[in-house]
């Protein structure tokens, strides 16, 4: 069996990153996953354990901390977000590829643990573009909308720490090419060395 391949994918607000994975998953059936991540806050009415979130206690959340057995976590407010690597980890080793929807900062952390990992950075056409996006939305305030510009002017700059850029203007484009992505990824030597043996143990 090959490795699996940790894909992590960053993108500002407004330039549809939860979409385009949505349709590369469902492209990639059974062999890609969507981590779930944890947290600490109350599940809400239609949500389920495990599937949208793994829901813990605080103290839980920190034991997982304190043991190292988190890949990335930031708290917002008073409660904590994050991503657990035991099922990474496991979904891994059976050769399957993972997709980690993260900020830009969480990106950081999990190339520290996983430098294998691989890094895509979503982008809109441009900012015009962006804003019009997150205006249609017709959900957050002219304040609001100004202050996810500004967020995203700054994310924008770190994207040079990524291993690609996909733009976000057509749907299908942007699936076909995170698609073209994961494919050259997973032809990698590093991720074929068992392939390879294989070859060479039925010459």
């Amino acid at each position: 069996m090959n490795k699996g391949l940790l894909v992590v994918v960053s993108a500002p607000s407004g330039c549809g990153k939860d979409t385009v994975i949505a349709k590369v998953l469902d492209k990639m059936k059974n062999d890609a996953y969507l981590s779930v991540s944890m947290t600490t806050r109350q599940m809400r009415e239609g949500e389920a354990d495990g599937v949208n979130y793994y829901f813990v206690s605080v103290e839980e959340f920190q034991e997982n901390i304190r043991k190292g057995e988190m890949l990335e976590y930031t708290c917002y407010g008073e409660n904590y977000y994050g991503t657990p690597v035991g099922p990474v980890k496991k979904l891994l080793n059976e050769g399957k590829t993972v997709f980690l929807i993260i900020e830009v900062e969480g990106g950081e952390n999990v190339k520290r643990i996983f430098p294998e990992a691989v890094k895509i950075f979503i982008v809109p056409p441009s900012l015009q573009v962006l804003e019009k996006r997150l205006r249609s939305r017709a959900t957050d305030s002219d304040e609001a909308i100004k202050a996810r510009l500004l967020i995203a002017e700054t994310e924008f700059r770190r994207a040079c720490e990524y291993d690609y850029i996909v733009e976000n203007d057509d749907l299908e484009d942007a699936v076909n090419d995170v698609m073209a992505i994961i494919r050259a990824e997973q032809l990698r030597i590093n991720n074929m060395q068992n392939k390879l043996r294989e070859v060479m143990k039925n010459a």
